[in-house]
């Protein structure tokens, strides 16, 4: 896995999962995931293994039971929160390949939205 840097939202991202360890979330999830992150020509991967909810994270570009691809800057909106992960499959800016299940259990590991200054109180 590589070095957190503070201004990579993607790489905090994938450091916070593996620190995680165990997501309850997750307990009745299984399989592997690669994510290929585009920037230009190069492409960057990350490897995520969930086992029952026990999660592991590495830089591997092996065979996985799903596939997602997109833009790295994409993905640092996801991993922010200011982006959406269904709704980026649905705009086709955000390819799925293999295990669509396991894809859309690993939407549940992304933040919520930042708060929005609009946002007024509901009761």
């Amino acid at each position: 896995m590589t070095e957190t840097i503070a201004s990579d939202p993607t790489a905090n991202f994938f450091d916070g999962l593996a620190k995680r360890g165990h997501e309850p979330l997750l307990q009745n999830t299984s399989g592997t995931l690669r994510v290929e992150l585009r920037t230009g020509k190069q492409t960057e991967h990350w490897y995520v293994t969930i086992d029952k909810g026990d999660i592991a994270v590495s830089n591997a570009n092996e065979e996985a039971d799903a596939v997602v691809r997109c833009d790295k800057a994409l993905f640092d909106e996801m991993a922010t929160g200011r982006a959406n992960m269904m709704t980026a499959i649905l705009r086709g800016v955000f390819e799925t390949e293999g295990d669509l299940g396991l894809v859309i259990s690993f939407q549940r590991l992304f933040p919520s939205p930042p708060k929005s200054v609009y946002a007024r109180k509901i009761r």
